[in-house]
């Protein structure tokens, strides 16, 4: 059987002129922490590592070092929820140290995802991480609709092709012109469009960035961002790359919360449909790739902005062309 089809990107290099690498993290449930690290075990080889009853590594495979783990910011939400309903708050959520094995076991096969978390890997050897999606399937795990409880995704962090500010606006505004056709393409679940985790840009920060006048310094850039966008929370966080660049401004506004600093962009858009045997990871991959696309096509992105600009006009007529269609003419020849 041939491997899937991870299709490339127009720009392959980073700023170094090293092949550009994606990290992968996918999350499920209806399997247990420790089923996950033997499957990868089994897949790759490696040495397998436990930091915590919720937390293990397997380091040195042939691809890396991989990293699986309950999702706590979970946790955290499903603590809060608790305690925001009075008829709750006394039986709150105790701390992750404070549950016992068999607790945690059926958290991870019920409720909180498991996360998996793959080495950055470059393009072409993406399609390994399919074979350890088949194992997990074989052995139980669930993805985002098998309940009406799990709003568990896909996350996809690319390497981007350089750290100037033109080129991550560039990828700012294609993504949030393209983002009603992923939504589409990916058939997202409406658990996950209701989850807080992948909310939508505002409007006024569309407008703000669309416009051709619009040329910021990676600074400017920044702090418009944080003016409009305090939070980890959104489809596409650029927080982890402006951290790469300058943590200290990103530090101001979001205080001690935890974050990654990476040179890559964090899309958490897709589904996890890890227990469907017609899904693979290449089909998130190949939708993000329009995305790059356009990001690296000017003269389409200023069209294509400009067409988009014009949705978000209040005086126009109810009655226009849905985006998505306007969008198809606008992108036919890609």
């Amino acid at each position: 059987m041939n491997a899937p089809s991870f299709k490339a990107p127009p720009k392959l290099t980073n700023q170094h002129g090293e092949p550009r690498k994606v990290g992968i993290e996918i999350e499920m449930s209806g399997i247990e922490l420790s089923m996950i690290v033997c499957q990868i075990n089994i897949a790759f080889g490696g040495r397998i590592k436990e930091t915590s009853r919720y937390e293990f590594a397997v380091e040195a495979t042939r691809l890396g070092d991989f990293k699986i783990e309950l999702d706590s910011r979970q946790l955290r939400l499903l603590e809060k929820q608790k305690l925001a309903n009075p008829d709750l708050q006394a039986e709150p959520i105790p701390d992750l140290e404070m549950y016992t094995k068999d607790m945690l076991a059926a958290l991870s096969k019920n409720l909180v995802p498991c996360e998996l978390v793959a080495p950055p890997l470059p393009i072409d050897s993406l399609h390994e991480l399919n074979t350890v999606m088949e194992l997990l399937r074989q052995h139980g795990a669930k993805g985002t609709r098998t309940s009406l409880f799990y709003a568990f995704g896909v996350h996809l962090n690319p390497e981007l092709p350089d750290l100037q500010a033109v080129t991550l606006l560039n990828y700012l505004k294609a993504f949030i012109c393209l983002q009603d056709w992923l939504v589409k393409a990916e058939q997202v679940d409406l658990t996950r469009k209701l989850s807080p985790f992948i909310d939508d840009f505002p409007k006024a920060y569309k407008q703000l960035i669309l416009q051709p006048s619009y040329q910021p310094a990676i600074e400017q850039l920044v702090a418009d961002y944080l003016q409009h966008n305090p939070t980890r929370n959104r489809i596409m966080d650029m927080l982890p790359v402006f951290a790469y660049l300058d943590e200290a401004p990103i530090k101001q506004a979001l205080g001690e919360e935890k974050l990654n600093k990476r040179p890559t962009l964090h899309y958490r858009l897709p589904n996890s449909d890890i227990d469907n045997p017609e899904w693979g990871l290449e089909q998130c991959w190949n939708n993000w790739l329009a995305v790059e696309k356009l990001a690296n096509d000017p003269d389409r992105l200023a069209r294509v902005s400009s067409a988009y600009l014009q949705t978000q006009t209040p005086q126009l007529p109810e009655m226009l062309k849905p985006w998505i269609d306007s969008l198809k003419e606008l992108m036919a020849d890609q």
